[in-house]
């Protein structure tokens, strides 16, 4: 009997030790249950930070392209320009060169036209008559 009640006795001791473990286990589980709800939910806000993030560079990376193609095209324009540039410059100075051309044409036309024209010598009858009589 002794051994019946000692084992009754170390029965009671595992059952009381064997309560305590149950309550701490269930304690640490809760505990590690708050701790993997704390992880998740920070898990879950790095996650909305990083999409957040990711949209920015995608915004970014859209505003850099537009960016570019705007560079392009003023790029484009500006050589546009420049070409119509020249062309106004080469067509102002060749109108110079025309005007210049028909001034000094315009102005040596007396001096030439001096040099190329006869005197004018009033002719009378007598004069036209006196070779011919000869």
């Amino acid at each position: 009997m002794f051994a019946f009640s000692t084992s009754a006795k170390d029965i009671s001791v595992l059952q009381a030790k064997f309560s305590i473990y149950e309550d701490l286990s269930k304690e640490m589980l809760d505990k590690l249950e708050r701790a993997v709800e704390k992880i998740s939910e920070g898990n879950n806000s790095v996650a909305l930070i990083l999409e957040r993030h990711e949209n920015r560079l995608e915004q970014a990376d859209k505003a850099d392209i537009a960016l570019m193609e705007l560079v392009k095209d003023v790029r484009h324009k500006l050589i546009e320009l420049e070409k119509q540039v020249a062309e106004l410059s080469k067509f102002r100075w060749i109108t110079m060169g025309v005007a210049t051309t028909a001034l000094i044409v315009i102005g040596s036309a007396s001096f030439f036209g001096n040099l190329l024209t006869l005197e004018k010598n009033n002719a009378t009858i007598d004069q036209v008559q006196a070779p011919l009589i000869q």
